[in-house]
């Protein structure tokens, strides 16, 4: 631990509130049907204890103290299963449990009796413990175990509705997009073990300057914002989340607000310590961020379906984040940390807004909406507070933000300016798009079709009102806010104790005029909103092609070389099958061989006794049986001579059990393979052309000479006894028994033993079926056991 008293409670319940989630998760299913509608209630207990524990240790973590705790989880790799706790880790561990809490609660009235909703449930919990273990992961490699089981949770949660194609095709192109940015990220992370010896990220924290000044930083650093951007949605990897509205409300309001979509954005603010603050990172931060802030702002403004509207609103804002993550400043990190917090609370409140108004009125399309402020005044009420914080109306906890941001990006210089007017203009969009959601669905006259529009349950809006009432809270009270969240946050990033003092208290500046400018274009976009969607509508119809059509294409290219490689490799011919294989186990062998340096120096002949040479010419004889034989019976027959020669020499060499081990094999094989040849329809000759005979030979000749080669190499190396001095002194003491064979093979690896067995056992199955295989008689057919018989 790092830091002052007092001491902190994290090294005691930390495991025990990253445990919480899962344990839930599994009682999910069981309390569901064991109690029905009360389940998410009694499962919403758990995610607010984890945030009580959490919360104990606010005092822990002031001024970019640090706590740790593990243990050792695979030694032999110097891998741990540790956690660390300081100002960044704990505000995300607030927002992960906290509004998981409202999300689990909102689930049980969203769902209502849901045949499916236990499962729905543990998926949700799994998901809310992966991303509390990734933000609390310490040793590289546990973090890579939550990356990745927060992409996997999110598939089963995105592909919930697994019935629908448009919910399996939403869930895929998640996977494939997070999943192949998470194997770039592991990438990184183990060239940050294996070259520099790093291996948590406590110690790659403390060596940022090392990595900065290796040959390696730019590698690394594609590899970790690769990862960061797939799972943070910039584009153009950003066409997942969209797609991810095919979830149910609870999980984009979770998914959006608090969760995987702030994964990339936590590793950048983790990492900036380490490897931020060169040229490279404030040029592909701001330039990345920036694009996807106006694409995703832009692109909400042509949506209809409240929810797409808010997902491309989440894409902006994502971008919003990692652009003021690469300004490289103490005040651009500060107003990334303040805007993620306001935007964890507003998005959040704003989908489960999005979800009651589909739930009570039964649409989401904004043409079909309209005057519902009677008949769902408490929704009203919890979407105007969201979107006024999402505006940056004071009092707000967004205006902080959104001050902040304005105070980052004017600079004096051309960089500064060229931020100043993305972040206005991408700004201004979004104000547009929350007074689409918020103001659009309440005013106006009551539409056709809304007479049963109705405030939801309890379970409904009690999520919204919380998060929108916490957002006013955090404005008003905002020294208090900052103490608790703000100050840590920016402390631990910044690796120093750092102040933020900016309150809900406006001053005239360039600051609040710019904020005056955003919210005033965002009226007026408001206002012009058809015209705006039908303009970009047609230029994105004129472009034609997106990154959307493009995964289609990606997945279909690889279906298609999926189904020729596979037309190629998989013939039928199980001829071809044995051919590669045994060309490719002569050529491995030999090749490697050589390559290693490792040929055998030629042997002397051995002096052989007349048995051995009786041996030997019983070999050959075999061998030339086998090659000269007239049909397949006899050349299976013949097999039956190699085999019984070794059985022999394993007699003449002092192995009778392996001799009578082989012999049987032996015999059993002949048996059963020439009743598989008088069973199965087969030329009586083999009638291959000459050049298939020669090819067969010439691989047959080249695994020949590559195993004696391999053999001969092995016997010249010295002989090392270590193996078989244990077995010799442990047989008997341990495994108690005198044939040292015997013991190995039932014993020491009496597991392998069994597979082998299993494996034997399958095969006569597979070879009793082949036997058993009749042909029909022309004219029969199976008897119909529906058909009445006289």
């Amino acid at each position: 631990m790092t830091g002052q008293d007092p001491a902190p409670l994290f090294p005691e319940f930390g495991f025990f509130a990253l445990a919480l989630p899962f344990l839930a998760a599994a009682l999910a299913p069981i309390l569901s049907r064991a109690v029905g509608r009360r389940a998410p209630v009694m499962l919403a207990l758990f995610p607010a204890f984890a945030f009580g524990l959490l919360l104990l240790d606010a005092a822990s973590v002031r001024d970019g103290a640090a706590v740790l705790w593990g243990f050792d989880w695979v030694p032999a790799y110097d891998i741990r299963f540790s956690l660390r706790l300081d100002g960044l880790s704990f505000v995300f561990g607030l927002l992960i449990t906290g509004i998981g809490t409202l999300v689990v609660l909102y689930s049980g009235g969203y769902l209502g009796g849901h045949r499916d909703t236990g499962r729905f449930l543990a998926f949700i919990l799994m998901f809310m413990g992966s991303m509390l273990g990734l933000v609390l992961a310490d040793d590289l490699m546990t973090l890579i175990l939550f990356w990745e089981l927060t992409s996997i949770t999110s598939f089963l949660l995105i592909g919930f509705d697994h019935e629908r194609e448009s919910a399996r095709r939403a869930a895929i192109l998640e996977l494939v997009i997070t999943g192949g940015g998470g194997l770039a990220l592991m990438a990184g992370l183990v060239l940050l073990r294996e070259l520099f010896g790093l291996a948590s990220l406590t110690e790659v924290l403390a060596a940022g300057d090392t990595v900065r000044a290796s040959d390696w930083y730019l590698p690394i650093l594609g590899l970790v914002l690769l990862g960061a951007f797939t799972k943070s949605a910039q584009m153009p990897f950003h066409v997942w989340l969209p797609n991810a509205m095919e979830a149910p409300t609870p999980v984009s309001a979770y998914l959006h607000s608090a969760t995987m979509v702030k994964a990339g954005v936590y590793l950048l603010m983790r990492l900036d310590p380490a490897l931020g603050g060169t040229g490279i990172w404030e040029t592909v931060l701001p330039l990345f961020g920036g694009a996807t802030l106006l694409g995703g702002a832009l692109l909400a403004l042509r949506q209809t379906d409240l929810k797409l509207v808010l997902a491309y609103t989440t894409v902006a804002s994502l971008g919003l984040l990692v652009m003021l993550i690469g300004i490289g400043s103490d005040v651009g990190m500060e107003a990334a940390v303040l805007y993620l917090v306001a935007h964890s609370l507003f998005k959040g409140g704003l989908f489960m807004v999005a979800g009651s108004i589909d739930h009570g009125a039964g649409t989401r399309d904004l043409r079909a909406l309209g005057g519902l402020r009677k008949a769902m005044p408490i929704t009203f009420a919890a979407a105007m507070l969201s979107v006024l914080s999402m505006a940056g109306v004071t009092p707000f906890f967004g205006f902080l933000a959104k001050e902040e941001i304005y105070h980052a990006t004017v600079t004096g210089d051309l960089r500064g300016l060229l931020l100043t007017i993305v972040a206005i203009c991408g700004n201004a969009a979004m104000v547009a798009a929350a007074l689409l959601v918020a103001v659009k669905p309440f005013f106006g006259a009551p539409r056709v079709g809304l007479a049963k529009a109705h405030e939801g349950s309890v379970l409904l809006w009690i999520g919204p009102v919380t998060l929108a009432v916490a957002g006013l809270a955090a404005g008003l009270f905002s020294g208090g806010a900052h103490a608790l969240l703000s100050d840590p946050m920016a402390s631990a990033i910044a690796q120093a104790p750092a102040g933020i003092a900016i309150s809900a208290l406006p001053y005239f500046n360039l600051s609040f005029a710019l904020s005056l400018v955003t919210i005033a274009l965002g009226v007026l976009l408001y206002l012009a909103a058809s015209s705006v969607r039908g303009a970009i509508a047609a230029t994105l119809d004129r472009i034609g092609w997106g990154p959307d059509r493009g995964f289609d294409q990606a997945m279909h290219g690889l279906i298609r070389g999926a189904v020729r490689v596979t037309g190629l490799l998989q013939t039928g011919r199980l001829d071809h099958y044995v051919t590669v294989t045994f060309l490719v186990i002569g050529a491995s062998v030999l090749v490697g061989t050589i390559a290693a340096d490792a040929l055998p120096a030629a042997p002397a002949f051995p002096a052989m006794s007349l048995t051995e040479w009786i041996v030997t010419a019983t070999l050959l004889a075999g061998l030339f049986a086998i090659v000269f034989a007239k049909n397949r019976l006899t050349a299976v027959v013949s097999i039956g001579i190699q085999g019984l020669s070794v059985a022999l020499l394993f007699i003449l060499l002092g192995a009778p059990d392996l001799g009578f081990t082989q012999l049987m094999v032996e015999t059993l094989s002949v048996v059963i393979l020439a009743l598989v040849m008088t069973r199965l329809k087969l030329d009586v000759a083999d009638h291959r052309a000459r050049a298939e005979t020669l090819l067969d030979a010439a691989i047959a000749a080249l695994c020949a000479i590559a195993l004696g080669v391999l053999l001969l190499s092995i016997t010249q190396m010295p002989f090392d006894a270590t193996l078989s001095d244990f077995f010799a002194r442990y047989s008997y003491s341990i495994a108690h028994g005198r044939n040292i064979v015997n013991v190995i093979l039932v014993d020491f690896r009496g597991i392998d033993t069994m597979g082998e067995i299993a494996v034997v056992m399958t095969a006569g199955l597979a070879i009793l079926a082949l036997v058993r295989i009749r042909a029909r008689p022309k004219g029969r057919r199976r008897a119909d056991p529906t058909e009445a018989t006289p």
